[in-house]
């Protein structure tokens, strides 16, 4: 994990300056929606084995994630999401750090 933050964070959800622990899941995804308070919308696109035809398909799937103010993800960055303790009904995801390059968007 990169610990290089710019900005001062007080977030009591955020994993480097608050007391939320990660746990389980570590994803990359890109995020396509950034419109909620220190919420982000991942997309992660995957491979899937369909046994039948002996062939794979692409699927995705979009996680709800946790942006603490210190990390800012905007849309169309890609992140590296930790799973965690369910901070709201939907969120069970943090954004741990901004990948390098961009995403598609």
């Amino acid at each position: 994990m990169s610990t290089s933050h710019q900005s001062v964070c007080n977030d009591r959800d955020c994993p480097f300056h608050g007391s939320l622990r990660i746990r389980g899941r570590i994803l990359e995804g890109v995020v396509i929606k950034s419109r909620a308070n220190k919420m982000v919308v991942v997309e992660r696109e995957y491979l899937h084995y369909v046994p039948k035809y002996m062939r794979y398909e692409r699927r995705r799937s979009r996680i709800h994630a946790h942006n603490p103010p210190c990390i800012n993800a905007k849309v169309g960055d890609r992140v590296k999401i930790a799973e965690c303790r369910p901070i709201s009904k939907t969120v069970s995801f943090v954004v741990i750090e901004k990948r390098e390059g961009e995403g598609v968007v």
